[in-house]
């Protein structure tokens, strides 16, 4: 982590502490949670952890935390999270005992774009607490803490969830029934439970006992003031319905007359829209006396990753071949494949634009067409290096046509991949980088 300065300690926790720390070439802000990797294995929580690495890397949304990166030492893991400067959600209530309608739906309705986005993702939260949404400077929500998060494989054949897990005062009834629930439902209701504390400064459901607290719950009986307008009266009613069947869903919420006042939809970040070098999960493992591994190597993750049979590449994204990133091997340096790179798809009529240690090739609408008419392109190509001999190009298509983007990719690996006969000489290349990284776990 010698590229972060480390600074003051934001918050500690039982398994390690999170950092404010300054990125040492562009200054940049970052929250780094750093992790006890022995008292994690001893809590048996390491799956957790896992979890929330894996989910945390699939979104990317502006009211979602980010994570750029992940480190890890003998002792330490290192999430390099987006720093989120202005406080919890619960400080921000508890500091001005509620906040006015019109502060309240903006908050709410940014919100439920970011559960509706983990939602589309195949996340479920099941923690959504003031405590776990942040606030930014601007004054925006950042929803963090997905440890208790769900994936879709943590669903059972009938399609739901049966872990009973959450804040108790923010759990919805279905799950406290033990009897498996929708995990996007469950969530629904606790941004409910959110936006009555918001509009009226307590909680919806509260008892010092946890069995009677239960018992309310599940009548769903919550007193809803009259002091309310109509609308937040009604949408916090058809939220917090103890029958996740007749609760309102998410596109319920976003046509209600109330959530539309002043709403305009967030738009997710696309994969290509992070002007920093950060914007890339790593996921190295090193001794804590080592540097990092450069940006343009292939760690030992991405490396194993290539192989054929253990091509990983699809496993957070869609599984239709033309949406995946296409790779090929070759003995060019670098710098050379890039200037071909560009040299040939200028030649085939696209622009060609180098930024954060890649080239963005483009094909707008005024470019040429393909059978199919005018079509607009956007593909990054990036380049890693396995060895002082050997390469990888990596080709990501962002958007645009399928049949077009293969066309480019044949072309690319054609002109500057390895023949055949060269790919054999270099297996045992690649087979002694694989087993040295092997060796080092």
């Amino acid at each position: 982590m010698r590229k972060y300065e480390m600074g003051r300690t934001l918050g500690e926790g039982h398994f390690g502490k999170v950092k404010l720390a300054r990125h040492a070439d562009t200054g940049r802000a970052f929250a780094v949670k750093i992790l006890d990797r022995h008292r994690i294995l001893a809590m048996k929580i390491d799956e957790q952890i896992k979890r929330e690495i894996a989910t945390l890397k699939l979104l990317k949304h502006p009211n979602v935390v980010r994570l750029y990166e992940v480190s890890a030492s003998k002792t330490k893991i290192y999430m390099v999270l987006e720093y989120v400067n202005g406080g919890e959600l619960f400080d921000k209530i508890a500091l001005r005992g509620k906040l006015s309608e019109k502060e309240g739906r903006k908050l709410f309705q940014q919100l439920m774009d970011a559960v509706s986005y983990c939602h589309e993702k195949g996340v479920y939260h099941r923690d959504l607490k003031p405590e776990n949404v942040l606030v930014d400077a601007k004054g925006n929500i950042k929803v963090s803490d997905f440890g208790l998060s769900a994936l879709p494989q943590n669903q059972r054949k009938d399609g739901l969830l049966h872990t009973t897990c959450g804040s108790p005062n923010y759990i919805a009834p279905e799950v406290l029934l033990n009897k498996g629930y929708d995990g996007s439902m469950s969530d629904i209701w606790s941004c409910g439970a959110i936006l009555y504390v918001m509009l009226t400064g307590s909680l919806p459901f509260d008892d010092q006992n946890v069995v009677c607290l239960y018992q309310k719950i599940l009548k769903g009986n919550a007193h809803i003031p009259k002091w309310l307008s109509p609308g937040a009266q009604d949408i916090l009613r058809k939220i917090l319905d103890p029958n996740p069947i007749t609760r309102i869903d998410v596109d319920g919420i976003r046509a209600h007359d109330w959530f539309k006042q002043g709403y305009t939809p967030v738009v997710p970040f696309h994969d290509d829209d992070d002007n920093t070098d950060e914007g890339r999960v790593d996921m190295t493992e090193h001794d804590d006396t080592q540097d990092n591994i450069a940006i343009n190597q292939m760690n030992a993750f991405q490396l194993i990753g290539m192989s054929s049979c253990l091509d990983l590449s699809g496993f957070f994204e869609k599984e239709d071949v033309s949406e995946r990133k296409i790779r090929f091997a070759s003995n060019y340096s670098p710098a050379y494949l890039f200037e071909k790179i560009e040299c040939i798809v200028t030649k085939m009529g696209f622009q060609a634009q180098k930024a954060n240690g890649k080239l963005k090739v483009i094909q707008d609408c005024k470019g040429p067409t393909t059978s199919r008419g005018y079509e607009s392109l956007l593909i990054s190509a990036e380049v890693f290096e396995i060895n002082e001999s050997l390469y990888v190009v990596e080709l990501k298509r962002s958007s645009g046509d399928c049949s077009l983007y293969r066309e480019l990719c044949a072309t690319l690996s054609a002109d500057l991949g390895i023949c055949k006969s060269q790919q054999v000489l270099k297996q045992d290349s690649i087979r002694h980088d694989i087993g040295r990284y092997n060796s080092s776990f």
